[in-house]
């Protein structure tokens, strides 16, 4: 068979490598236990220097109170009473004391060093092997040293005679091998007990690894590395708000989108939420206080849409996503819609104006045909006419003219209050548009479909101050809801077509507060509801004179009654 005929080959069979173990739950358990017998080691050597020390002075004091006791006036007098012998009465006393103490030798000399008794009682007679002068002149010695019998523990005290005088010194051995035999004997006990320590300490270090290992999810410390690291990018580049609290609710992470969003700064960090965000509805869908999906909610100027997920440690991931510009694009495709409604009915009205006016011209009715025209074009004007002289800012007073048209074709009368006057001076129009227009399109939805359905709203400017106010004849608001229709993601009507309600209100309120002012809402006068909106430094200072009070509008005397701004009263209208 040929090289081509026998396959690819087949791979080499990896060499496994011995090392540093990768996983943190090896690593960890191996650090400990290492530490743990380390830590077993240096105590065993720690315990056993200063036993060794303490067993030689245990050694020293015990041959130093048997010179002692042996050291006797009654002895003093057998040494000076009788000559040195095997058989004499020093010799019969030292070995006596040593049998019953287990000393190692007793040794009696005189003033010269010579021995009075001794073990082998062939030394005795004989001069001492070691410096008797320290206990010949009043001391007590106590040491280790090594003599004719070898290497003891000593002790060495003067013999005093009934008198006190000093007739010779008594020195007492403690065999060294037994001292040596005694921390011998102490070390398998010490061992067995390091070893249960050890024993102890490795089964603590398996425990906590596991946990460790379980925490961890048996990852490598690059794992978990680089696991930080994708999550550092992840987070810092996604384009939704993340923001994850701790048990205790305290912000433990924010991603720079979630800081734009809720226009906080990295300080925040480890601090509690409420504290951060302070008292609203944001803090609360954030801590978990309003439960649900997709919650509404609005912070500054953004409408947010907020979900919350609950961790295993008892903290919170929550998500923030930005739907400012979705929101205005659905409120704007709702108006479009509304006003497109309106044009299809206004499309209505002039093709039978104008099959009218034709029937008029084919029955030679001229005067007729006049008069008829003349009346339609009058309703525009008019209504035109008594938005501008009551509202001078352009922007407001389109959306009021285009409110009127939406309001007529569903049947609504909507009507500017006889005392409302609002200069050319909004600091800034946009704001008192996105008010109004909210009011407006609430009332709307509130009378809709009802009998003598009417609308009436009010303008009026105190200095600086804008007052607001949108009245209807709708089934009003009941008292205990009065401040939870304000809230942000709470309606009582269906679906856009955006998907989103309850925002309306909350901006209307979010606007008026942010300039220092407020949006209330009571009962009206008969029936419905009354909302009164404040807004203070609304308007700029005013000029010399005001160019629109010195128009022609300004000088029209107001009508005695409301005006009204629907179409279809065309003798209201004129």
């Amino acid at each position: 068979m040929s090289p081509a005929q026998t396959g690819p080959p087949r791979p080499q069979a990896r060499r496994r490598r011995f090392g540093w173990p990768q996983r943190v739950f090896s690593q960890v358990l191996l650090m400990q236990l290492a530490v743990a017998a380390g830590v077993t080691v240096l105590a065993t050597g720690l315990f056993l220097a200063p036993l060794s020390a303490q067993l030689d002075d245990q050694a020293m004091r015990r041959a130093l109170a048997i010179a002692g006791t042996t050291a006797s006036p009654r002895l003093a007098a057998d040494l000076t009473g009788s000559p040195p012998s095997a058989r004499g009465p020093v010799q019969t006393e030292a070995e006596r004391i040593r049998t019953s103490t287990g000393a190692e030798y007793i040794v009696v000399m005189d003033t010269h060093g010579v021995r009075w008794s001794h073990p082998d009682p062939a030394e005795i007679g004989r001069v001492v092997s070691t410096d008797p002068s320290s206990a010949l002149a009043g001391h007590e010695v106590m040491e280790i040293d090594s003599g004719t019998l070898g290497r003891s523990a000593r002790g060495k005290v003067p013999l005093r005679d009934a008198d006190g005088r000093i007739v010779g010194a008594v020195s007492v051995g403690i065999e060294y091998d037994s001292v040596r035999d005694r921390l011998l004997a102490a070390i398998p006990g010490l061992l067995a007990y390091a070893g249960g320590a050890l024993a102890a300490g490795a089964l603590a270090a398996y425990l906590i690894s596991r946990r460790l290992q379980r925490q961890t999810h048996d990852l490598a410390f690059s794992d978990i590395s680089a696991l930080l690291a994708e999550r550092e990018a992840m987070l810092h580049g996604i384009r939704e708000g993340v923001v994850a609290l701790d048990r205790n609710g305290s912000v433990r992470l924010m991603n720079d989108e979630a800081q734009r969003l809720l226009g906080l700064g990295p300080e925040a960090a480890g601090r509690p939420l409420d504290e951060v965000l302070g008292a609203g509805r944001t803090a609360d869908v954030l801590a978990g206080r309003v439960t649900g999906e997709d919650l509404l909610t609005v912070r500054g100027h953004r409408v947010l849409i907020a979900n919350r997920m609950p961790t295993d440690d008892g903290g919170a991931v929550a998500t923030l996503r930005d739907r400012t510009e979705l929101e205005r694009l659905g409120r704007e495709l709702d108006s479009t819609r509304g006003l497109i409604d309106a044009l299809r009915a206004q499309d209505h009205e002039h093709a039978n104006r104008l099959h009218t006016l034709l029937g008029l011209l084919e029955l030679e009715m001229h005067e007729e045909a006049v008069e008829f025209v003349t009346e339609v074009v009058g309703v525009h004007r008019a209504t035109a006419e008594q938005v501008t002289e009551k509202v001078h800012d352009p922007l407001l007073a389109a959306l009021l003219v285009g409110k009127a048209t939406v309001a007529a074709e569903r049947g609504v009368s909507l009507r500017l209050a006889p005392d409302s006057l609002l200069p050319d001076r909004l600091v800034d129009p946009r704001e008192l548009v996105t008010v109004v227009g909210n009011l407006v399109d609430n009332a709307l939805d509130a009378v809709a479909g009802t009998p003598g359905a009417r609308i009436e709203a009010s303008f009026r400017a105190e200095g600086r101050t804008v007052v607001l106010r949108v009245s209807d004849s709708g089934p009003g608001v009941p008292e205990d809801r009065r401040e939870l229709i304000f809230t942000e993601g709470w309606t009582t009507k269906a679906l856009p077509s955006h998907g989103k309600r309850g925002l309306g209100l909350a901006l209307v309120r979010r606007l008026a507060e942010r300039r220092g002012g407020t949006a209330e809402v009571a009962d009206g006068a008969e029936s419905g509801a009354v909302f009164t909106v404040v807004l203070p430094d609304a308007l700029t200072e005013p000029e010399s004179a005001d160019p629109k009070s010195t128009g022609p509008e300004s000088s029209a005397p107001a009508s005695s009654g409301p005006a009204s701004l629907s179409p279809a009263s065309s003798e209201e209208a004129r």
